[in-house]
């Protein structure tokens, strides 16, 4: 006899396996899918609000201090610092939790499926920045070769479910486990290349905090509470070392538990126990409001389901609708604000800075991930996406080169105060722009699978 939780609810009767496991990346994907609609409309709020009469009121916001102080400490930074730093390392947490789950779980919990989207992240990674480094080898704006670099995942993902009747589930899941990688790669490069100066004090106690993260996680602390209050010091001495702050949130995701504090079986004898007092308890109906047994019960089952799901997956659930629905929209408004100058327009299409972006996220992308995906494929070395053809691999790879949200961000740090940072934010925006509808072209009119186009490359 199946459990009651299998029968109904936490799992689908006649569910298969690969599809239990993939379910929390459906709603991962789902999720960033919606959430980039909100993304545009914030970014074209921004856009709207910079070049309107009200402008002055733009740079006013985003400007003012915002301090936070205890005694005679006290803390003061922008407003744009605070979503730039702050709740931004929190957007970093929540892909740092997605990505280990992902790796220990889901999609890249094997070397075969983990391989080509790895693959094709970094041929993704490479040559756009070759393409940036070609056009502006030699001079300052140089600082800028990893803008073209990254994908967003909420407008690729959205861009996809735009599409859902046109693509396959495969190609969904490939080009979404590539997006997250990417944005791995995106918390690597800018904690490497886009640090200033490096205090080694703080960074050793940066190193201390990570270390009793994960001793916090071997001895088997699983309330969120010691966690917290050690990544936010962690925030702290990163920001105090040098290294720019996203990367305390990938640091503190990769030593929150993943595992629950009991197994399954535990859990259905301490459940069916609890259940046993409460139909014990008393009479039903509305005396569960009132009835002592029956509170004691509940909170008691409360903490038996506390026990047995995660903290990984108590907090992803738990921050990613207010990472994809408010945080990434608000950085969407501090930072897609371009004063747009049309007698200066054609200036984007020819400067050196321009051409590398808009040719490197519209280019050098889809350019980067298809050779990718043909060398891992004709190799042996990945797998090839069943149930799709080469042409929509392409279409999915040049929707990648819809950077935004990542390239925005690099952006930011390369080029913030330079008389180049809207320049750079323009050529983004029509980077971005023609990726998207290109590859939704591509794949709007992509031929339909044929058993003898896909066949010949599998590898599995």
């Amino acid at each position: 006899m199946k459990p009651p939780f299998i029968e109904n609810g936490l799992f689908r009767k006649g569910e298969a396996l690969g599809e239990l496991l993939v379910r929390p990346f459906h709603a991962f994907a789902s999720r960033q899918a919606s959430s980039g609609v909100l993304i545009l409309l914030a970014s074209g709020l921004a856009v709207v609000w910079v070049n309107s009469p009200f402008n002055h009121s733009y740079e006013l916001l985003w400007e003012s201090v915002l301090k936070l102080g205890i005694g005679d400490w006290s803390f003061e930074k922008t407003l744009h610092f605070w979503v730039t730093d702050g709740l931004m390392t929190v957007f970093f947490f929540v892909v740092g939790l997605v990505i280990k789950r992902e790796i220990l779980v889901g999609e890249l919990a094997s070397f075969r499926k983990a391989a080509l989207p790895i693959v094709a992240a970094l041929g993704g990674m490479l040559v756009p920045a070759l393409i940036y480094s070609v056009f502006n080898w030699g001079s300052p704006l140089q600082r800028g070769w990893a803008i073209p670099m990254a994908t967003d995942i909420a407008l690729t993902l959205g861009a996809l479910t735009l599409l859902r009747s046109r693509v396959s589930h495969s190609l969904v899941v490939f080009v979404a486990a590539l997006a997250i990688v990417d944005d791995l790669g995106a918390v690597v490069v800018i904690a490497v290349f886009y640090t200033a100066d490096i205090s080694i004090y703080y960074l050793q106690l940066s190193g201390l905090i990570v270390v009793s993260l994960a001793a916090a996680n071997v001895l088997g602390f699983r309330s969120p509470i010691p966690y917290m209050i050690l990544g936010i010091l962690l925030w702290v001495t990163i920001y105090l070392s040098g290294v720019h702050t996203t990367i305390a949130g990938v640091l503190l995701a990769m030593t929150t538990p993943a595992r629950s504090a009991y197994d399954t079986d535990t859990f259905l004898v301490r459940s069916r126990s609890v259940l046993n007092e409460f139909e014990c308890a008393g009479s039903c109906g509305y005396s569960v409001y009132t009835n002592e047994n029956h509170q004691a019960a509940i909170q008691t089952l409360e903490g038996a389901c506390h026990g047995v799901l995660p903290p990984l997956l108590r907090i992803e659930s738990a921050l990613h609708p207010w990472v994809v629905f408010l945080i990434v929209p608000l950085f969407g408004i501090a930072n897609a604000g371009v004063h747009i100058e049309w007698a200066a327009l054609g200036k984007t299409f020819t400067s050196p800075l321009s051409l590398g972006i808009i040719i490197g996220l519209f280019v050098g992308k889809p350019v980067g991930v298809f050779a990718a995906v043909w060398l891992a494929v004709k190799t042996g070395f990945g797998a090839f996406p069943t149930g799709t053809t080469w042409r929509q691999i392409y279409g999915g790879a040049t929707l990648c080169g819809i950077g935004f949200t990542m390239s925005l961000l690099i952006a930011h740090l390369a080029f913030h105060g330079a008389p180049v940072f809207d320049e750079s934010k323009m050529s983004i925006f029509l980077g971005s722009l023609c990726s998207a509808v290109v590859g939704m072209a591509i794949l709007y009119w992509a031929p339909e699978r044929t058993v003898g186009e896909t066949r010949s490359y599998d590898r599995g």
